[in-house]
């Protein structure tokens, strides 16, 4: 197993240069099984998620070649309509192929995808809109199934705003018999670069990027290539360090209208922020002051990126707060900051962060994804050397983290535990 070690204490400086999106990938992905001729995608990051959902449409009968940053897959049909529990505890992600499966097969078994690190995330949004589809739905033995004839048209409220079940149902409803309206739908860039991909392969979908998605269905879908969209997380987790670190950092390959919020909670900081094509340059305070956020779908602040501003936050002169609406568990990595010097107090969703000198480096555990990127962020400002253990969190949404930080100045290596 490995660990990240870093020597803290430097600013970055320099480019970085930002890949593909892991939350629009995987979607992206899973429309593949929606036709038999060949999709193709570019800029594919090479992350443990895509791994797995590469191995997820192997299973499922799809000829896939995986090769660099691009992937071709090809499911001329369909051998299995399983998606097994080995891999869907993996990732939760998995449950993006049940509103293909059954589109275009008229049946689904998937593995409910069990516990998660940072909350519940039920799927029942997902299996109502199905129901709501013509679809009979039922739960046996910890798998979900679904099955129909076709799918039909339908207008679907969703309670709550689900970036997942936005992609699921718009994925069915591209095949379905007539129009499906889904309502108070997921406004997230992934949604809409998902919907880019279905229009190119033959979809009649508009809307998305609003709350309000029209989908004409239609009898067949084909193939198509697509380039993925830059990781909007992953350009925002830089330019927080670039913050934090008091340095001066290049973010390249990124949409600055995707970061906006963020961009803004920067800037309140006292972080220099300026713009251009696909690139943001980020300078850091002198003194880091302090903010209060509350997190949001987007174009709200993304939860995504909470733990790692308040990983700068505890730098901060002064006072603030964070307030997490849309996960019940997502301040595990409060701890292990605390475990470095921090001075956090958590109430109910909402941590009260009293910013300190310094953190000090010490050895801690990544709990998950976006925890791991709090750590790595908090190793770079500690004194002395912080041994950040479980990085294999880290791998699922980060591609070459050490390199892209050494890059830009960073003392970061990768080196194997030893017990």
């Amino acid at each position: 197993m490995d660990k990240i070690v870093i020597e803290g204490g430097r600013p970055l400086k320099g480019k970085i240069k930002i890949g593909g999106s892991k939350n629009a990938a995987l979607p992206l992905m899973a429309a593949s099984l929606l036709t038999s001729d060949k999709v193709i995608l570019t800029n594919l990051p090479k992350l443990c998620d895509v791994k797995t959902m590469d191995s997820l449409l192997e299973v499922l009968g799809v000829q896939t070649t995986l090769l660099m940053n691009r992937i071709s897959m090809q499911a001329k049909k369909i051998k299995r309509f399983e998606a097994p529990y080995e891999l869907v505890r993996k990732m939760r992600a998995s449950i993006l192929v049940l509103g293909p499966l059954v589109a275009r097969n008229g049946k689904a078994r998937v593995s409910l995808p069990g516990g998660c690190a940072i909350g519940a995330r039920p799927i029942n949004l997902h299996l109502k809109a199905l129901e709501d589809m013509g679809a009979k739905v039922k739960l046996a033995e910890g798998y979900v199934e679904a099955s129909c004839s076709r799918l039909k048209g339908a207008r679907i409220v969703f309670d709550v705003v689900t970036v997942t079940g936005t992609e699921n149902i718009m994925m069915a409803a591209a095949l379905a018999k007539g129009q499906t309206i889904i309502e108070n739908a997921a406004r997230e860039p992934e949604v809409l670069d998902l919907a880019n991909l279905l229009n190119k392969m033959g979809a009649q979908i508009s809307g998305a990027g609003t709350a309000v998605i029209t989908i004409n269905g239609v009898e067949k879908l084909h193939g198509a290539t697509h380039r993925v969209i830059a990781d909007r997380i992953e350009a925002g987790t830089y330019m927080i360090a670039a913050a934090m670190t008091r340095g001066d950092v290049m973010i390249e390959d990124v949409e600055t209208e995707y970061v906006a919020a963020l961009i803004q909670k920067l800037k309140d900081i006292g972080a220099t922020i300026e713009t251009y094509a696909n690139k943001v340059r980020v300078v850091g305070p002198k003194e880091i002051l302090p903010t209060d956020i509350k997190t949001a779908p987007y174009p709200g602040f993304a939860t995504d990126l909470q733990a790692q501003f308040m990983t700068l936050l505890t730098l901060a002169n002064g006072t603030s707060t964070i307030t997490e609406t849309i996960f019940e568990n997502r301040f595990m990595h409060v701890p292990e900051l605390v475990r470095m010097g921090a001075d956090l107090q958590v109430e109910g969703n909402t941590v009260i962060i009293r910013g300190v000198d310094k953190l000090q480096s010490a050895p801690v555990m990544a709990s998950d994804l976006r925890a791991s990127a709090s750590l790595v962020l908090a190793g770079l400002v500690a004194r002395g050397v912080t041994d950040i253990h479980r990085v294999y969190h880290i791998d699922r949404g980060y591609e070459s983290v050490e390199r892209k930080l050494r890059k830009a100045g960073a003392r970061v290596k990768r080196a194997k535990v030893k017990y």
